[in-house]
């Protein structure tokens, strides 16, 4: 659906979309709390902003400096505490804050598409400061190209290739149970219902409610831009399994201070609690938030990147829809026990990241592209790069082997 779309155009339509609602609420301001317009408004945003999450994910990490790649894709959904800390605010005193910016085309969609020339002006632009004769991107250009062109020439640009090798159907399996780790990891509980976990724990002011708003969001963006800002230092998998584990005992001592309060009434117990619904942002951050996009971008080759985050997406917001409308029923109906679930759940994600996920980190894209194909095409790239660096900008000689066994010679200008 994406793939033969601009890579930026999506960003801009979601804004557009989004603003008809938003402006309304604004003009509105008595009917805030209007049942009917909020739903309206809820509905609206939920067609703009996977769309936007698709292509501004994929735009990211295809424009980024490979150095700075990781970092980027991780502040991108680190970033969503920015929005949150405003909303906060603003149900606390705060007003709204507008932005627009202008975003160049990937480089990758342009080579896709023939356009040698715009993508080169782009990679020297982002990645050389202006200078045309720097190595990194001549090379770049070369892996780009030949990457591009074989996953183009292998694929039939269909959904069904999502499903029809072993690879790819691997890469869907963890894209799809990372969004539902996303959503099923305790922290919809949090984001939506805090309110009623502090009443239960006997904090039903609304100032200290409405402060502790504004004091877990400000926590979380700190959270999330540190580590996304730390996410070179680290393996890919080892911060998931680390996030997973610190969820798991976070939520074993939220679960034990909970029943704690709720059954002998002890305020220490209450206080723990706060403790640990503040110590659930760092441990979530690690792997949930800020790695999340990083490791998307990567997982996927450039021809099947943008359905690979769709898809994510589709499973993302099916758990959060599912959660919104459970979570309530669950801590009405069970209280404390609810939050067992979540214990259990999460032991079942350190198993799935420990027997799934791959190691995608140091890596450029190209590289990653034939992460679980076979070696031959990611030889292929290493040859037509290490030509460029060696031989300059001649033309390269590509061995390919027929099915009949003959080998036919190539020479493609890189």
């Amino acid at each position: 659906m994406y793939l033969g779309y601009r890579r930026r155009y999506p960003r801009l339509l979601p804004e557009w979309f989004r603003s008809p609602p938003w402006s309304l609420i604004q003009k509105r301001e008595a009917d805030l709390f209007a049942v009917g317009m909020y739903l309206v408004a809820r509905f609206l945003l939920g067609f703009g902003i996977p769309a936007c999450i698709v292509a501004g994910s994929s735009l990211i990490g295809e424009l980024a400096y490979p150095k700075e790649r990781p970092i980027l894709t991780s502040l991108f959904n680190a970033c969503y505490f920015i929005g949150s800390l405003i909303a906060a605010g603003i149900s606390f005193g705060t007003q709204d804050i507008k932005n627009d910016c202008l975003l160049p085309e990937s480089p990758r969609f342009l080579i896709s598409k023939d356009r040698r020339d715009e993508a080169f002006d782009v990679l020297i632009k982002y990645h050389a400061e202006g200078r045309r004769d720097s190595e990194l991107v001549l090379a770049e250009m070369a892996q780009i190209e030949t990457t591009v062109k074989l996953e183009l020439e292998n694929s039939k640009r269909s959904w069904f290739e999502m499903v029809r090798a072993p690879g790819m159907r691997r890469r869907v399996i963890i894209a799809s149970f990372l969004g539902l780790f996303t959503q099923w990891s305790g922290n919809t509980l949090i984001s939506y219902y805090l309110g009623d976990l502090l009443s239960l724990m006997g904090y039903t002011s609304s100032t200290f409610k409405g402060k502790i708003n504004v004091a877990l969001s400000s926590w979380s963006l700190i959270c999330g831009v540190t580590v996304a800002l730390l996410v070179r230092r680290f393996p890919r998998r080892a911060m998931y399994l680390v996030c997973t584990t610190s969820l798991l005992c976070v939520y074993i001592g939220w679960t034990i201070s909970m029943q704690q309060f709720l059954t002998r009434e002890a305020v220490v117990a209450a206080r723990l609690t706060l403790f640990f619904i503040f110590a659930y942002s760092p441990c979530y951050n690690i792997g949930y938030n800020a790695l999340t996009y990083t490791y998307l971008v990567e997982l996927f080759p450039f021809a099947q990147r943008t359905r690979g985050i769709a898809i994510f997406q589709f499973f993302g917001r099916g758990a959060g829809f599912f959660t919104t409308f459970v979570n309530p029923i669950g801590l009405e109906n069970i209280t404390w026990r609810y939050l067992i679930v979540y214990v259990c759940w999460l032991a079942f994600e350190i198993a799935f990241v420990w027997f799934m996920f791959p190691e995608t980190g140091g890596r450029t894209l190209e590289e990653l592209a034939f992460l679980f194909e076979e070696r031959v095409l990611a030889e292929k790239v290493e040859e037509v790069v290490e030509k460029q660096i060696h031989h300059g900008d001649g033309p390269v000689t590509i061995v390919e082997k027929r099915e009949d066994g003959v080998e036919v010679q190539t020479k493609e200008k890189v």
